[in-house]
């Protein structure tokens, strides 16, 4: 028996009768982390690590939430599941499940780095050896290729500085949750002052309650119009072109997605600098994640997955696809979050 499979509610395990992340309201749900796709209002029964907490408290207002440390086990109808880091963003999780001697793990979305170009925000991808692999591929592309963090940030940082010395504040658009709190942590904050959007701030402080170190962030009510000339603004692409975004007068603004990779994807949103930075695996982090599970049998979910089915079958696995209804994170990063109105 097959220990996940598609349901038109989501992912479910029938053993464990339990789903991972289901995007219709079911009893008992498993939530890999708190991104809108993936954590949805209206289950009767949550279940996640115990880092997310505050932000799905935060986003899903009074729910029946049971948390898990990273490695607890706990087993639920003779099936042993536990959680493991993802990468991803705070709190974010793999789920492996365990029922008569088979072990599957659900990745949910992942970002895997290098030795030393780790997501601080969060806690890093752990591979967790497994028979099936249920796997995300947004960037299952071979174009796909990310810089290192560290490059990326020093790209950010000399463009805020040119800007801050020539009188220009520097809006850098990017999705609130996570994204958000990415590019916080990695900026030099001696530039100038930070300023964060409304639909951020509540992320920033979840996140510090968990224990993630991020610089001091300011309103823009709060900063004078001096200040604001030389500040970075952190804020949600929902802004683009809003009456929020007239108080920074002549600003700069830019993009960070993995997305800014494509030829042409700056072009199309019609900002001065596009910033590839992602909270997803790229090609060769998917290859090395899935090569670290020893899975004989991987389905790739939301992203490329013929692509990535068919590489993976070249290699001597077991593949297929799931058809879920994630978005991915062009979809994060297009999407209208609803909160252009504030008046933060």
């Amino acid at each position: 028996m097959d220990l996940i499979v598609q349901r038109p509610e989501g992912l479910y395990c029938p053993p464990g009768d339990f789903y991972i992340d289901p995007w219709r309201p079911v009893a008992r749900a498993v939530i890999t982390h708190a991104h809108g796709d993936h954590a949805r209002f209206g289950h009767g029964h949550y279940l996640a690590a115990a880092k997310s907490e505050g932000v799905l408290r935060s986003r899903l207002g009074e729910i029946d939430l049971q948390t898990l440390g990273y490695g607890e086990v706990i087993e639920h109808h003779g099936v042993r599941l536990s959680l493991h880091p993802a990468g991803h963003v705070l709190g974010s999780a793999q789920v492996r499940v365990e029922h008569r001697g088979q072990v599957w793990v659900a990745s949910g979305d992942y970002f895997v780095s290098g030795a030393d170009d780790n997501n601080s925000t969060c806690e890093p991808f752990e591979p967790v050896r497994c028979h099936c692999f249920i796997t995300e591929s947004t960037f299952g592309l071979p174009i796909y290729r990310w810089q290192t963090q560290r490059a990326v940030f020093d790209d950010i940082n000399q463009w805020w500085r040119t800007n801050a010395e020539a009188g220009r504040a520097s809006l850098l658009m990017g999705y609130s949750f996570g994204k958000a709190q990415r590019i916080l942590a990695g900026v030099d904050p001696a530039i100038g002052p930070i300023v964060v959007h409304g639909a951020v701030e509540p992320l920033n402080e979840a996140y510090r309650a968990a224990g993630v170190s991020l610089p001091p962030t300011h309103h823009a009510t709060e900063v004078d119009k001096t200040a604001l000339s030389r500040a970075l603004v952190v804020a949600p692409p929902s802004v683009q072109g809003s009456a929020w975004t007239k108080r920074f007068g002549d600003y700069s603004d830019a993009f960070a997605s993995g997305w800014m990779q494509l030829r042409g994807a700056r072009r199309r949103r019609a900002v001065d600098r596009g910033f590839v930075l992602s909270d997803h695996a790229d090609w060769p982090g998917l290859q090395r994640a899935i090569a670290a599970t020893g899975a004989e049998r991987v389905i790739v979910t939301h992203g490329y997955e013929a692509i990535m089915v068919r590489w993976l079958e070249e290699q001597g696995l077991r593949a297929g696809a799931f058809q879920t209804e994630y978005d991915d994170e062009r979809a994060h990063a297009e999407k209208p979050t609803g909160d252009v109105q504030s008046n933060e």
